[in-house]
């Protein structure tokens, strides 16, 4: 037969390839049909001015896929049992039915749970950034942390390399263990190193949550968790707050009413309202949910950080019942790209969240776990933490005396200082549900109250713009003179 007619483009893949995709494609469309016999390689090559060494690696390429077959001294012919054929008709050869692009559709799939894609926000877009857990970058000892990766590698045992060790490197789990224990008065029996507290949340959720069976969550609250929650089936359950953190009453009115497994708590520095839930209602909690046989998520997220007092002791340094099921996370104090995140729980909890894990993603980056308890070990780690806390503690207290100023000028904002932390969660007084957008315009990222509420939940306020006043303030990613400049545009817009 004459060979098909190939034109070669000079910028494209090698020209063996191309060729390959030329011949597969005339016997996918029919042009070369089963049993077809190919030229000779050598005639081929001449016809396309090619190296017949091009030719054969083509022609082998394609037997290789099965759309060829060669026999000694018959040379190529197009094979009579094509790669694709229909799946209806077996017997019907690919090449006796339209195989062109166009001739598919797109298949669609009923999903049992629809998932929303939300692409990253580019920070990098906007001049003032007040995410609220945004870490300053710019200050993390980088060459500090190389020199504990470089160390790693150099002693590095390569059988932590293969697969096991589920839970988390000893070395770094010894180093997370003997640091809780020292700044957070927390003894753990065992953790679980995960890929940051968002993995941790989706493990437990998942360990937990059977059908029709429901998580209690702040009705403002961490967004991510609830997505979390919810794609592991449960039902989210929304418990009031007020200005002392959640409302025990309603907690012990909705245990009674609903399936609850779980309860979700950020009970130091409450995501988004700051609020630091007092000893008495953490008691009050722990009692309540000890009788209803549920368990708690407690997401320590930003410990570390503390201004006016000590902070309180997590809720799992005094779990008597081996309820409480502690998360928290690197991503804070380092970056979130460290992806470093653990839990803190009992035996029986323990032993179902790593098996759980290990169906799910067999271990962690081994480098980044040795090299983090390499940085641990150094005391890297608690000089980075304090030295953070002394940042962080001077942008406090220049955000509270820029909002102090504000208030002093007659503009209609209040705020409960928290004890640390890094955002404040202040009410401007004023409806704020069109300030992200605004602000947007002037280069300004901010999150403001609504974004806080769970949008299905029938309980919460968020059809009410009305109540809409308040907005978080993150001061820990940006300079003061930012602070002060971004603070001034909301302040315009709003006002």
């Amino acid at each position: 037969m004459n060979p098909i007619p190939v034109e070669f483009c000079d910028n494209g893949p090698a020209r063996y390839l191309q060729l390959a995709m030329a011949i597969r494609r005339a016997i996918k469309t029919g042009e070369l049909r089963p049993g077809t016999k190919l030229s000779s390689a050598r005639a081929m090559a001449q016809a396309y001015v090619l190296n017949r060494h091009t030719v054969m690696n083509a022609l082998q390429i394609l037997v290789a896929e099965g759309w060829l077959e060669s026999r000694e001294r018959s040379g190529y012919s197009v094979t009579h049992s094509l790669p694709i054929d229909s799946s209806s008709s077996p017997s019907l050869a690919l090449c006796e039915r339209s195989t062109t692009a166009d001739s598919y559709q797109m298949r669609k799939f009923n999903w049992p749970v629809a998932y929303d894609t939300h692409a990253p926000i580019p920070l990098s877009d906007y001049r003032y950034n007040f995410a609220g857990g945004l870490p300053e970058l710019a200050e993390f000892p980088f060459d500090e942390f190389k020199r504990a990766m470089g160390s790693a590698c150099q002693r590095l045992d390569t059988h932590l390399l293969h697969y096991g060790e589920v839970s988390g490197v000893p070395e770094l789990k010894t180093q997370i263990t003997a640091y809780l224990t020292k700044a957070r008065g927390l003894v753990p029996n065992d953790l679980l190193v995960c890929n940051g507290s968002q993995e941790a949340l989706f493990l437990i959720a998942k360990a937990f949550i059977g059908e029709g069976e429901c998580i209690a969550v702040e009705t403002l609250g961490y967004p991510p968790a609830r997505k979390a929650f919810i794609a592991c089936g449960a039902s989210l359950v929304d418990i009031r707050q007020d200005d002392y953190g959640l409302c025990v009453e309603d907690l012990a009115k909705q245990l009674t009413a609903y399936p609850i497994k779980l309860l979700y708590l950020t009970p130091l520095h409450q995501y988004p309202t700051t609020v630091t839930l007092s000893m008495t209602r953490r008691m009050q909690i722990y009692q309540l949910c000890y009788e209803h046989g549920v368990a708690i998520i407690e997401d320590d997220y930003d410990h570390e950080f503390h201004y006016r007092c000590q902070p309180v002791a997590p809720m799992a340094s005094d779990d008597p019942a081996g309820i409480v099921i502690y998360v928290s996370t690197f991503s804070k104090l380092m970056f979130a790209g460290a992806r470093l995140g653990y839990i803190v729980c009992s035996h029986a909890i323990m032993s179902q969240l790593t098996a759980l894990k290990q169906l799910i993603n067999h271990k962690n980056d081994v480098l980044t776990q040795l090299a983090v308890a390499q940085w641990m070990k150094e005391g890297g780690f608690e000089r980075h933490a304090k030295r953070m806390t002394k940042l962080y503690k001077s942008k406090y207290h220049h955000l509270d005396a820029l909002l102090q100023g504000y208030q002093a000028q007659g503009y209609p904002l209040s705020y409960d200082k928290p004890d640390g932390g890094m955002a404040m969660w202040v009410d401007m007084g004023v409806n704020v549900s069109k300030l992200k957008q605004k602000a947007k315009l002037h280069g300004v990222y901010l999150q403001t109250q609504d974004e806080f509420y769970f949008e299905q939940s029938a309980r919460s306020l968020c059809c009410d713009e009305s109540k809409h006043t308040h907005i978080r303030l993150g001061f820990a990613g940006q300079s003061p003179d930012m602070l002060t400049e971004g603070l001034q545009i909301i302040i315009d817009i709003l006002y």
